[in-house]
């Protein structure tokens, strides 16, 4: 994400979002509890270009996605979603499917590691949400469920298709957006579907623990890792390893690599930069 920004002035207030950043560590929530979080029209769009506006500052070297009240995200409004799209054409149909896939590349392609924390259900597009994360950090209470075929709908959207079987594979891919079926916390671990199994209720706190690890260690680098993981998902290995190449020589050549050796040559923690 490119740094330089037009004229328009930095966003002060998003209506669907609670957003805190403190010490490089942002921390967005979806701020809906009465409804379980779910997802409008606007909290889509608000994620979007808080996600763009956040990479162009670089302010941000970790953020955690999490959800108040009861659960993470119950996906899409039955009626603010669902019922309004019944009166959509389709061209209309698919500006609004563009943007909830733009919502998961801002969270793919975003320069800082990104952690979900789950607690509570995470379905339809709360399951993608959290999916699209770097880390998916659950407590007990957490089940995700991919419902999109339980409304007629296919079990690839916003990118499910893609980015779920690379995670737990291709058979456990098949069920999950197949059927529909919840997969609470132990299976997901299990599977591979989280990163973290936290103590009950601790989900937010273990987030936000390894979002503050992530944002004290070297972000230059940890931004090249995602985004070769990314990139290499559909890369030949002789592109791979030429990527990995360029990368490293680029790395090798910045701050961060330097200060590693010196601080090695001093026996002291680093002190990354970011550079």
């Amino acid at each position: 994400m490119s740094p330089f920004t037009g004229s328009a002035a930095r966003t002060t207030r998003w209506e669907h979002l609670r957003v805190d950043l403190a010490d490089g560590v942002a921390t967005v929530t979806l701020a809906r509890p009465d409804r379980l979080n779910a997802l409008t029209f606007g909290a889509y769009a608000d994620l979007r270009d808080l996600l763009a506006e956040l990479s162009r500052e670089r302010a941000v070297r970790a953020l955690v996605l999490a959800g108040e009240g009861r659960g993470f995200c119950s996906g899409g409004d039955v009626e603010e979603i669902i019922g309004a799209t019944l009166s959509l054409d389709t061209a209309q149909l698919l500006d609004f499917n563009r943007m909830t896939g733009q919502v998961v590349r801002a969270v793919r392609e975003c320069p800082f590691p990104v952690v979900a924390a789950v607690h509570g259900v995470a379905a339809g597009a709360g399951a993608v949400l959290a999916l699209a994360a770097d880390f998916r950090v659950a407590d007990p209470s957490a089940r995700f469920a991919f419902l999109f075929t339980r409304v007629g709908l296919s079990g690839g959207d916003m990118g499910a298709a893609y980015l779920l079987p690379r995670v737990v594979g291709l058979g456990h891919a098949t069920r999950l957006l197949m059927l529909g079926e919840p997969v609470r916390a132990p299976e997901a671990e299990r599977i591979g579907l989280i990163s973290a199994l936290a103590e009950e209720g601790g989900a937010d706190e273990a987030a936000r623990a390894l979002a503050r690890r992530l944002a004290d260690g070297p972000a230059l680098a940890y931004a090249q890792t995602k985004a070769l993981l990314t990139a290499e998902l559909d890369m030949p290995l002789a592109a791979a390893v030429e990527l990995d190449a360029a990368t490293q020589a680029l790395l090798m050549n910045g701050e961060d690599y330097a200060e590693f050796h010196a601080a090695f040559t001093e026996k002291r923690p680093p002190k990354w930069r970011g550079r």
